[in-house]
């Protein structure tokens, strides 16, 4: 068997009104057409795509509340990470600079999914 690329995450939401403005407008994802039927967004990002499912009763336990990225989360990059955290900021959006040390921050879409954004 040989794995070549990942094609795709998906994310449970409980809310998509939320959760497409999240990442629609505040992280600027690129939407796509889908197929299926059920509640849902698709967005396109290079030759990986993320898919938000709706769960209505979906409730997010992080088991790690100091440190997000010791969670299961979804890592993107960015060129510019002083532009999100500010867009972040501006939203009023909460967010963890990495422990590391490294150039990346954790924050939370509406449900509280951890998204790591790293600057490449």
């Amino acid at each position: 068997m040989y794995i070549t690329k990942c094609l795709h995450t998906a994310i449970l939401v409980s809310n998509l009104e939320k959760s497409e403005y999240f990442y629609s407008k505040i992280l600027g994802l690129s939407k796509i057409d889908r197929i299926l039927k059920y509640p849902g967004v698709w967005y396109q990002l290079g030759d990986h795509q993320i898919h938000l499912i709706v769960h209505e009763n979906f409730s997010n336990n992080l088991d790690n509340k100091q440190k997000w990225g010791r969670n299961p989360h979804i890592a993107l990059a960015t060129s510019n990470l002083e532009k999100i955290k500010e867009t972040l900021t501006k939203h009023d959006l909460e967010m963890q600079m990495s422990a590391s040390g490294r150039a990346a921050l954790f924050t939370q879409d509406p449900d509280g999914n951890i998204i790591e954004i790293t600057q490449v």
